[in-house]
């Protein structure tokens, strides 16, 4: 592997970056408020998922008493 200098490792890097496409502000805000929905959604799933699941188990073990 070729060894480059870090002038030219730092000049092809700033090429590449310029290739990229990057989000608009709005895009970001989208993004990150869709973000912050779905993590809210998947929370309340799981809460209910477990109060049902400790319900079940919390009857399961009381079957004997």
């Amino acid at each position: 592997m070729a060894k480059i200098s870090p002038v030219e490792f730092f000049q092809q890097v700033r090429n590449e970056t310029a290739k990229v496409t990057w989000p608009t502000r709005r895009e970001t805000l989208i993004t990150t408020a869709m973000v912050f929905v779905m993590v809210l959604i998947a929370s309340l799933f799981f809460l209910v998922s477990d109060q049902i699941i400790q319900f079940g188990v919390s009857q399961i073990l009381r079957i004997g008493h």
